[in-house]
């Protein structure tokens, strides 16, 4: 699973140089790390499709701020045991996982994200989490761009068959947003270039590209796409028709220790090494069959 408590508990445990050298399947950025801030992004359409994705973050990070605004409060991603010379480890790290707009009110995210009603009740759903500038240290957005989680109406974890998904109905009707296309029939192809939009390590918003379709399995497509914890539920689009092809959730462990620096590291790995992420098609959910 991509949720940014279960990688972050990594930084209190002192992993042995040996054991690092021994482990095959502790990377998780492939070739180039491909990872940029929405500002930094030269492709106009994905950043666009960025404005219709959401941070799941827990309410009590959510506070008034003295312009009216609401500012998002977290640790930073140094602060939460990463090493300094990391990319992004000054920002904040206050998603634990990622959702996607698909109608004017509904929201689609991992079914591993959003369990239960408690789990419904319990989380804000935030667009703008992003950051204008790599000098920007805190984040607000204006409280029109929070919303709450009014009911699951689908939703399926299924161990056997890797099926995972949610879909959630928000509080009110999402304003001055397009809902994504998604693909409706039919299988995206292994080798086709994919993009991910979401939330790694429960950072501001990044884009992803640079990666392709590995293999294809029954209920998921496997990619070598640079995902982190809180990239959970993040929406995976075909990257020459912007189409959302899937969901990312699952993929390699996120950070290894380093000795030298006494720090986490990201894992690294080759565009064709390593298990690859795991994206469930976006076909798999019956409930957006009604969705136009």
């Amino acid at each position: 699973m991509k949720l940014i408590n279960s990688i972050l508990v990594l930084s209190t445990i002192a992993i042995s140089a040996q054991a690092l050298a021994s482990n095959k399947q502790m990377d998780v950025i492939y070739g180039e790390d491909n990872r940029m801030d929405v500002f930094e992004s030269r492709d106009s359409a994905m950043v666009e499709l960025s404005r219709s994705t959401a941070a799941m973050i827990a309410g009590a990070n959510l506070k008034k701020a003295a312009n009216g605004e609401i500012a998002i409060q977290a640790e930073t991603l140094e602060s939460r045991g990463v090493c300094k010379s990391e990319r992004f480890s000054q920002q904040i790290t206050a998603a634990n996982c990622s959702g996607f707009l698909v109608s004017e009110n509904v929201l689609v995210t991992a079914g591993h994200c959003i369990k239960d009603n408690n789990d419904c009740a319990s989380w804000k759903w935030v667009f703008d989490y992003k950051v204008d500038s790599a000098e920007q240290g805190t984040v607000n957005v204006a409280a029109s761009n929070i919303y709450s989680c009014k009911r699951i109406i689908s939703r399926t974890l299924d161990q056997v068959s890797k099926d995972d998904y949610a879909v959630i109905e928000l509080d009110r009707k999402v304003a001055n947003r397009r809902p994504l296309t998604f693909r409706r029939s039919g299988k995206i192809a292994s080798g086709t270039a994919v993009t991910v939009i979401g939330h790694p390590t429960g950072l501001p918003t990044k884009i992803a590209d640079g990666a392709n379709v590995r293999s294809l399995n029954t209920k998921y497509f496997v990619a070598n796409l640079d995902t982190y914890g809180g990239n959970s539920g993040s929406a995976v689009f075909n990257s020459r028709t912007g189409e959302v092809e899937g969901i990312l959730v699952r993929g390699e462990n996120d950070y290894v220790y380093s000795s030298a620096q006494g720090c986490q590291v990201s894992n690294k790995c080759p565009s064709t090494g390593c298990r690859g992420e795991d994206v469930t098609y976006i076909t798999n959910i019956e409930a957006l069959r009604t969705i136009r």
